[in-house]
Parts: structure tokens; C-alpha cells; sequence
């Protein structure tokens, strides 16, 4: 089993950005592909963005698509989700987790959470 734990949510204003961190441990990162998700409240977990072992295959929804950046730094078991121009409608609990499917897109496909990290855009 791999520990994920996700930081660097906030409180920013509409267009604002904010880069969120998830350090893993216990386990190499680079055994899993890694996906980002989130949950507004009172809505279901919705995929962000996933990157596979090596970088090579990297997805993202298509409401974040042009604005997150997703990365991850093997060596340092760390993963980010870079989120520019953000929206009132990004407001969400964010998510990392681990898989070991590449482009894997429902939560059901990821066996490690994270314990996410509260992420508000102001209007």
C-alpha cells in the first residue's frame, strides 16, 4: 500500500491559480499511475487529470484541459496539479490517487487516496 497525502488548497479569487502537492509514501511512486479527482459538494468525485509511470501518457477532463497542468517528480515521490485561471466552479475537494491502469478515469479504478485538500475560488 502506498500513504497519500495531498496539500496546498486554499482560498483564491476567481483567476487566481494555486499548485497542489501530493507526497507518497510507503511505496515507490513509480509503481502507479497517478490521477487527480475532485468533489463539490453534493456532487459525485470527478477525474481531473491522470500521468502515467513515465510521463508519457498525461490526460485531463475537458473542463480543465488549457488550465491544469499536471507533473510528477519520481524521485522525490511527488505529484502536482498546477491550476491557473481558476473558476468558481473548480471549488472542489481535491484528490490525489494511485492505479496502476493507464488513462483510467473512474475513481473505482484507483485503490490509494489521498485524504484530499479543500480548494475555494472566490467570484
Amino acid at each position: 500500500q502506498v500513504q497519500l497525502v495531498e496539500s496546498g488548497g486554499g482560498l483564491v479569487q476567481a483567476g487566481g491559480s494555486l499548485r497542489l502537492s501530493c507526497v507518497a509514501s510507503g511505496r515507490t511512486l513509480t509503481m502507479y499511475v497517478m490521477g487527480w479527482f475532485r468533489e463539490a459538494p453534493g456532487k459525485e468525485r470527478e477525474f481531473v487529470a491522470t500521468i502515467s509511470r513515465s510521463d508519457a501518457v498525461i490526460d485531463y477532463a475537458d473542463s480543465v484541459k488549457g488550465r491544469f497542468t499536471v507533473s510528477r517528480d519520481n524521485a522525490k515521490n511527488m505529484v502536482y496539479l498546477q491550476m491557473n485561471s481558476l473558476k468558481p466552479e473548480d471549488t472542489a475537494v481535491y484528490f490525489c490517487a494511485a492505479g496502476i491502469i493507464i488513462h483510467a478515469r473512474s475513481p473505482a479504478q484507483y485503490g490509494n487516496w489521498g485524504q484530499g485538500t479543500q480548494v475555494t475560488v472566490s467570484s
